[in-house]
């Protein structure tokens, strides 16, 4: 054999064993392909029912929504009718019932004032001296505030 037969020979045997691990590749890389294809399958048929599923909870909460918009207009109108409905009794029976209140109130203090007090220009002393004691009165167990201890007479002026 030649020396040209012999590097015919490694090259051939080198070509064959280059072939045999592309061939091993390629089987290799095929099966890869096939279970790639399986998954992208198996995820097709398992997506498409979840896209309609996400599709029906999509229009369920549209629906849903609508609704919520639809109360929450009836509630601003029944708010609105409220708010109407305070004004107009509170103009109707407001200033009528601080009337009576104020009336109320004097009748009580001039029957107050002519029990307690006497009557003549005593009585204006008395009503004075009665609005004097009940505000010096002190329940047992309070404590006055030092402010209203002394009175009016005893404060430093700053």
């Amino acid at each position: 054999m030649s020396g040209a037969e012999v590097a015919g020979l490694i090259v051939a045997v080198f070509w064959a064993i280059l072939v045999s691990f592309l061939a091993v590749a390629l089987v290799r890389l095929a099966q890869t392909l096939k279970r790639t294809s399986e998954l992208v399958a198996g995820i097709t048929e398992q997506a498409v029912p979840l896209l309609g599923d996400a599709s029906d909870a999509l229009r369920t909460a549209h629906s849903q929504l609508d609704r919520v918009d639809t109360i929450t207009a009836e509630v601003a109108e029944v708010t609105a009718n409220a708010s109407a409905l305070s004004s107009t009794v509170a103009s109707a029976f407001g200033g009528p019932l601080v009337k009576v209140a104020a009336f109320s109130y004097g009748v009580r203090r001039a029957v107050g004032v002519r029990t307690s007090g006497g009557a003549g220009a005593g009585a204006a002393n008395g009503a004075a001296g009665t609005d004097r004691s009940r505000a010096r009165t002190v329940k047992a167990g309070k404590v006055l505030p030092a402010a209203r201890r002394g009175g009016r007479r005893n404060r430093s002026k700053d």
